[in-house]
């Protein structure tokens, strides 16, 4: 098996190189608006989020940072299959605009806005990130009623572009792509608890955040929501997490990034593709053999056998699973950016 992965140096807002209804997923993770980081990033798409802020009108900022990703939306609408599924991933602002605080709410904001383009809602998930810190408050402490409780969740908004996909009875990839009865209990939960990432680009130190899109993340979604042989789009790529998560999940993809200086940390999160592909496919499978002993202790052993490996599973759907890992990854630089193969064995 071989996937394409392109990595187009470009804006995101107009996804000229990909055509339409050409992809099956989109995951992605935007810059979050009123969250300060990503103030100038606003500013130089459209220089009256600056003069907002600026006059402390907080309400305008907000309405037109999420005119500017709306535009990324209304071109999701174009590039997504029909029956396809787009996850956002966004974390929702708090701040102090002109002396008030409050916050803001994008997850509502994006939301509203896809449902506008004719997306239609389906159950989120809020991705709680676990932290050692004893400070769960923000304001006055101890003193009442001046106190807020600390942001520790994002959410992944899932929305389905049209009617329920459709596929042939029998198609091998679909159950090639099969995820175990016990993967299906956990992944589809809506709370997820996993650990934040650092992110951080030398030189220049363009990303620094710590409890940042994590692989994790993206990799589940992708193996939730489609099958081998589908394409995954993400427009607002960063430092490559959902390229990579697509790599090892035996999806093509394609991802925008507006910033050149992510390339070369995409470039050597690549190389590291073929180890990391083994390695979660090896615990992949120890944990479900773990989860088979743990059954056949309590009596009730999974009752089909797989029919790749030696081992059962619960499920009729289960059995014929098929865990790929990537033996090689060639590179090549086309005009817009970077262009990656992916080769992948059976596991």
């Amino acid at each position: 098996m071989e996937t394409e992965h392109r990595v187009v140096l470009d804006d995101a807002r107009t996804l000229a190189a990909v055509e339409d209804d050409a992809v099956d997923l989109v995951v992605t993770s935007p810059p979050y608006p009123l969250v300060e980081q990503w103030d100038a990033l606003f500013a130089d798409l459209d220089p009256a989020v600056e003069t907002a802020l600026d006059e402390g009108d907080g309400d305008r900022a907000f309405q037109l940072m999420h005119d500017a990703l709306d535009t990324v939306w209304a071109e999701l609408e174009r590039v997504l299959a029909p029956g396809g599924i787009a996850c956002i991933n966004v974390g929702d602002a708090t701040r102090t605009v002109d002396g008030q605080f409050q916050l803001w709410p994008n997850h509502t904001e994006i939301v509203t806005r896809m449902r506008d383009h004719g997306f239609t809602s389906l159950p989120e998930i809020l991705w709680r990130k676990p932290t050692n810190s004893p400070s769960k408050f923000m304001g006055s402490g101890t003193l009442p009623p001046n106190a807020y409780p600390t942001l520790e969740h994002e959410h992944v908004l899932v929305f389905r572009n049209g009617d329920l996909r459709e596929f042939p009875p029998g198609d091998d990839e679909r159950y090639e792509s099969a995820y175990f009865w016990e993967e299906r209990n956990e992944w589809f939960s809506d709370c997820w608890e996993i650990l934040g990432e650092d992110q951080h680009l030398d030189g220049d130190g363009t990303r620094e955040r710590s409890a940042a899109y994590p692989l994790e993340i993206p990799l589940r979604l992708i193996r939730m929501f489609s099958t081998y042989g589908d394409s995954v789009l993400d427009p607002f790529l960063g430092t490559g997490t959902t390229t990579i998560a697509a790599m090892v999940a035996g999806r093509d993809s394609v991802g925008y990034e507006l910033d050149p200086a992510f390339a070369d940390a995409i470039g050597e999160s690549v190389e590291r593709v073929p180890e990391l592909s083994e390695r979660l496919a090896s615990d992949r499978l120890d944990a479900h053999r773990e989860f088979v002993e743990r059954r056949r202790a309590e009596g009730d052993p999974p009752g089909y056998e797989a029919a790749n490996y030696e081992f059962p599973v619960t499920t009729r759907n289960e059995r014929e699973i098929q865990l790929y890992t990537v033996a090689d990854v060639a590179s090549e630089r086309p005009d817009d950016g970077h262009r990656y193969l992916a080769t992948h064995e059976p596991y």
